[in-house]
């Protein structure tokens, strides 16, 4: 019925002074022989691709909704020229000309834009962005993360390709800030929790332990029942034996859930313990996830 929605350049300049600062920054960093002067530096993206990037863009299209809500997060939203069908957060975003869906992506509305950058996701193939580059246009891919804590990272490559860098060290602090100011009670026993990806007919799907989902579900106070597989198919005889005190759902989802037959017979939906949330708070690795870690806990405790 349902399908999971799912689911890192080595210069050289002057000896050994930037070998010291290379080797501390990492090969996701763009090349050190950039310069005042210089139009284009090269970057490598999360597919080991090295692009030669513009220096200052002016003219972005992102095919990923997390990518665009962080280019807004970090003041950027002057700089996007396209964005996807999916992507609608911030509400500003609809504004910004669509360059149709992601698994149809359509290159040739893409080029239609002038971009001088495209930054694309994880739901992008390799291919298309390969396709892309032969046209004429930079494009690099930023993959979300499996831990909760890779949105940090995320956030600050998104900062250097769009010249934001000292904006995204803002947001991260803010973001930590507001993750320590979160009032989760870790001492207290966690309520299971089982968070609905996919179900009925098409099988049974939610977020393992390896997932940045999971890590949200701890920070609110929470036990994920699925943290010990890796990926995202779950036994529905695994489900109903487990019995979770909570069931975490889409919002959209939770009324076909609840009267759906044999989760109807569940615990937490028998006694009214189902929480149905926005799902781009929790499926989209984004700053908006501390907001889906204080919603949750409210609800857990």
């Amino acid at each position: 019925m349902h399908n999971p929605s799912v689911m890192k350049a080595h210069t050289a300049y002057l000896p050994v002074l930037l070998l010291a600062i290379i080797l501390f920054v990492g090969c996701n960093q763009p090349s050190d022989t950039e310069s005042n002067n210089q139009q284009t530096v090269t970057y490598t993206d999360d597919y080991g691709s090295a692009v030669e990037i513009p220096l200052h863009p002016q003219r972005i299209v992102s095919t990923s909704p997390a990518v665009t809500e962080i280019i807004f997060a970090l003041g950027g939203a002057d700089l996007l020229v396209g964005r996807t069908d999916f992507c609608v957060y911030p509400p500003e975003a609809k504004q910004i000309t669509s360059i149709g869906g992601i698994s149809n992506l359509n290159i040739e509305r893409i080029v239609s834009l002038d971009p001088d950058l495209v930054i694309s996701g994880s739901m992008i193939p390799k291919k298309s962005t390969v396709q892309m580059e032969k046209m004429g246009v930079p494009t690099v891919c930023v993959i979300e993360q499996q831990r909760y804590e890779g949105l940090y990272e995320n956030i600050s490559k998104i900062g250097r390709l769009i010249g934001r860098t000292e904006a995204a060290d803002s947001l991260n602090a803010l973001l930590r800030d507001r993750l320590k100011q979160l009032d989760v009670q870790t001492t207290a026993q966690p309520k299971s929790v089982y968070y609905v990806v996919g179900f009925g007919a098409s099988g049974n799907f939610t977020a393992g332990g390896d997932s940045f989902i999971n890590d949200i579900i701890r920070l609110a106070g929470g036990r994920n029942i699925a943290e010990d597989i890796s990926g995202w198919s779950y036994s529905l005889e695994k489900l109903m034996q487990q019995n979770p005190e909570y069931i975490v759902i889409r919002k959209e989802d939770s009324a076909a859930f609840c009267r759906m037959a044999p989760y109807n017979q569940l615990q937490a939906v028998k006694s009214g313990r189902v929480i149905a949330i926005e799902s781009s708070l929790i499926d989209l690795q984004v700053p908006r996830n501390t907001e889906a870690i204080q919603f949750l806990f409210d609800r857990l405790h």
